[in-house]
């Protein structure tokens, strides 16, 4: 792997722990500590998300337009001051307009990591996109568990470790980033000279399977607003709560020696990871349905993990493959701007599922419109099919 590769794993990991210490705990600031209903507080991410879809295409179009560097510090700086005024001023309604802030600049960063590691090592394949995938996990892992604790204590606090975390990578781009910077000539062929790009097909594709990428994390992102609440209720501690998320990113980690064999196996069958990954997440969301202890709920999210480890890392994956030069870092920034829609409408949608009906009904909604989600999964290559035969060994297939 490349020195260039490692100084990215190293700053998602930095970046991850820091956005971890706040985003598990979002909901339940907003709504025991601000008082605010699920329904408000759904809307509060919604605006925090909807921002970070502007973040995310703008991201993308840097990157192509000036290079990764000077975009990846554009987002850290505006993160930076956002997050001092989150840090000094957290009551209502500055907590909106500060995570707002947030929102887009930290759009902006994410697109630009995975383009520059899918440049800087475009031979590692899935290998590439799966290394940061792991490193945003581990951060998952660390930021939560660090987070539980702080937030018992003070909520106060985790803003502070939040600013800090994203100073020091602030230094770890400025410094390290630079020295690789990707000319912009390199990648901006089809946006320089202004052409229209012929064969539109792999966008088309492309537009097809992040649609039932949006469907996945609309019903992922219930663990991070309705579930969060809902454990609270339950009686299960911040500190257990943040637990899962620990257990989520460890769990990545330790299970690559199992899950690689069958990633192999699946190497050129996006389709069948994206398959099986949805199936394996929606027999976690009914198994959470019937959660009323802890135990159900680490179960539950032992079964969402590995559904996780298939599908996350493989649209991005496809997305680089079907790339055309020049447009890596929008097909990317269309991506991340997928999660963000889904981040932005799933604590809105499950909040106000869960004022009119109750958990019992949004768990069975959701878990039901998440099978929507495989349809898209096996019919993205039709326009592909349609512009030439794939090969047996396709990566499309």
């Amino acid at each position: 792997m490349p020195k260039s590769v490692w100084l990215l794993i190293i700053g998602m990991l930095v970046n991850v722990t820091g956005n971890s210490f706040l985003w598990p705990l979002n909901t339940i600031y907003l709504h025991d500590h601000l008082g605010k209903s699920l329904s408000v507080a759904g809307l509060v991410l919604m605006a925090n998300a909807g921002a970070g879809i502007i973040g995310n295409l703008l991201g993308g179009y840097l990157f192509d337009k000036i290079g990764g560097y000077k975009s990846i510090m554009l987002g850290i700086t505006i993160t930076i001051i956002g997050l001092t005024g989150l840090t000094i001023w957290h009551g209502w309604p500055h907590y909106v307009w500060f995570l707002t802030i947030m929102g887009f600049s930290g759009g902006i960063v994410f697109p630009s990591m995975y383009a520059m590691v899918g440049t800087a090592w475009p031979e590692g394949g899935r290998k590439a996109f799966n290394a940061i995938y792991l490193a945003q996990n581990l951060g998952v892992a660390i930021g939560p568990a660090v987070a539980g604790v702080i937030a018992d204590y003070s909520f106060d606090y985790i803003f502070v470790a939040n600013l800090g975390m994203y100073v020091v990578f602030f230094f770890i781009a400025l410094i390290g980033y630079r020295k690789f910077n990707i000319a912009p000539d390199r990648h901006t062929s089809v946006i320089n000279e202004g052409k229209k790009i012929k064969n539109k097909a792999p966008f088309y594709a492309l537009l097809i399977v992040t649609s039932g990428y949006l469907i996945c994390w609309l019903v992922y992102v219930q663990w991070q607003s309705t579930i969060a609440t809902y454990t609270q209720e339950l009686g299960i501690t911040l500190k257990q709560y943040s637990l899962l998320w620990t257990i989520n990113g460890l769990l990545i980690l330790a299970a690559q020696p199992i899950i690689q064999p069958i990633v192999k196996r699946l190497e050129h069958r996006i389709k069948a990871q994206l398959v099986l990954g949805i199936v394996i997440m929606m027999i976690s969301f009914v198994v959470v349905g019937f959660a009323d202890a802890f135990s159900m709920f680490v179960t539950s999210m032992v079964i969402l993990t590995i559904g996780e480890m298939f599908v996350w890392p493989a649209v991005p994956t496809l997305a680089s493959q079907l790339a055309p030069k020049g447009r890596e870092g929008f097909y990317q920034g269309i991506v991340n701007s997928t999660a963000t829609i889904g981040r932005m409408l799933g604590p809105f949608f499950g909040g106000v599922l869960v004022d009119l009906y109750g958990m019992t009904a949004m768990f069975l909604i959701l878990t039901t419109f998440m099978a929507l989600a495989i349809i898209p999964s096996l019919l993205y290559d039709r326009p592909l099919k349609k512009v030439e035969n794939l090969k047996e060994d396709s990566p499309f297939r």
